[in-house]
């Protein structure tokens, strides 16, 4: 494939933004806003996030192996498919937010909850499926190195921004700038995506690859022994950055003691350095590859981070350069899990025909991490003695190596297991 130039990347890309820009609201924002606003108790509240989320992950699998089936049917059917999860997705989203605008003030209890599970449900099968399809269409495009980097680097690139954003629109425009903001963004993105580059038609040969039966479809990636070792890499390195992130306000208010509202100027410097490296990581990459630069990411962020442990109460400026310093590093996170998975696909036309059912797998491992974190890190803190608003020594020395010593030993396993890993990982560069 020939090199991109910026407005095919840019088109390539930008569906990405609205995904991220919906993704903050959905898992951080509305659980409190529904709380406060409906007077749901959390319990409820968690029981049906639990249970969207896991029917939700299951069906991952299912939803790419489905969008393989499409990308055989042609490019623009799979889009048109994208339009209509977008549809699913904008309406659940807005239905989250505001449902008595679907049935009114005065409803139950019960009618309320099922309403929202189903716009859960809708949200998230419909986030799931355009995440899938959009990764699956740039590993269809193939190309060298420099090129899936690229490629992989704006996509990410234009979801930081849409972090960044969602961040930040609540609290300056309200809620109905941010449901109908992502409405806007989320059409847009489509209509860019459909003037996007396009992969090639599948040609007969890859017939008998695509239209197996579904369980040997969903089967095919634990196959390939690459895979299994990179989604092994990628899943050490993945709880490793996630157990920071559930316990970030712990430590802000316990350890630091400092205010909560201080979080969002942590974040954002780290969101902030994280998109500026975008650019200096795909520099890096197109000189020394994908595993070495990844590699030492993993290095120069455990290099950083580790120095978490000596800092002492309202150190916020000594956190802050933390905070920017580990968002530097987190660029080639981004790039080089999935440019490296694109590799492989491309190397095998067999593996490539899949893409769809691989990016499920992929998705499935995402959520997995989030989820490891938190049920590894907090039940830890609680058999060493920490709990919530803890002051004593004892209790702070366990909050700091749950924080910052753990996730350091995770990240070096990470980094040893792609070191060793070379030669299964070799046709991914």
């Amino acid at each position: 494939m020939t090199r991109l130039n910026r407005r095919a990347l840019l088109c390539l890309g930008l569906p990405a933004l609205p995904l991220a820009f919906v993704a903050l609201p959905l898992y951080v924002i509305w659980p409190h806003y529904f709380a406060n606003r409906f007077g749901v108790s959390l319990g409820l509240i968690g029981g049906l996030l639990l249970l969207a989320r896991t029917l939700d992950a299951l069906l991952d699998p299912l939803l790419g192996h489905w969008s393989d089936r499409l990308f055989l049917r042609g490019n623009n059917t799979l889009l048109k498919r994208g339009w209509l999860a977008a549809i699913f997705l904008s309406t659940g989203f807005v239905v989250l937010f505001f449902p008595h605008w679907l049935i009114g003030h005065s409803v139950t209890l019960n009618r309320l909850l099922l309403v929202v599970l189903v716009a859960l449900l809708a949200c998230y099968l419909g986030y799931s499926f355009l995440q899938i399809s959009l990764q699956a269409w740039g590993a269809r495009l193939g190309g060298d190195t420099d090129v899936r980097s690229r490629i992989v680097g704006w996509r990410e690139g234009l979801a930081l921004a849409g972090v960044i954003l969602a961040s930040v629109v609540p609290g300056w425009l309200g809620m109905e700038a941010l449901v109908s903001g992502f409405v806007v963004l989320l059409a847009l993105s489509l209509w860019a995506w459909w003037l996007a580059p396009r992969p090639e038609v599948a040609s007969a040969a890859d017939l008998p690859a695509t239209q197996t039966p579904w369980w040997r479809g969903l089967r095919q990636p634990w196959g390939h022994a690459g895979f299994r070792r990179l989604l092994g890499v990628f899943m050490l390195n993945g709880i490793a950055s996630a157990i920071p992130a559930t316990l970030m306000l712990f430590f802000v208010q316990d350890r630091l003691q400092l205010p909560a509202s201080a979080q969002a100027q942590f974040l954002g410097a780290y969101f902030l350095a994280a998109a500026v490296s975008v650019p200096l990581w795909l520099q890096a990459i197109a000189r020394w590859g994908l595993r070495r630069c990844w590699l030492a990411g993993m290095l120069l962020a455990v290099a950083v981070f580790i120095w978490t442990l000596g800092l002492a109460a309202g150190d916020e400026i000594g956190y802050t350069v933390v905070c920017v310093l580990s968002g530097l590093t987190l660029g080639v996170d981004l790039i080089a899990p999935g440019a490296m998975l694109n590799g492989m696909l491309q190397s095998s036309r067999h593996d490539g025909a899949h893409s769809g059912a691989y990016f499920g797998w992929w998705q499935v491992a995402t959520k997995l991490n989030l989820a490891l974190a938190a049920g590894v890190s907090l039940p830890l803190l609680q058999w060493l003695g920490y709990e919530s608003g803890s002051r004593d020594a004892p209790a702070l020395l366990a909050l700091s190596w749950a924080y910052a010593l753990l996730p350091c030993v995770l990240k070096l396993l990470a980094g040893v297991l792609l070191w060793v890993s070379a030669k299964p990982l070799q046709t991914m560069e």
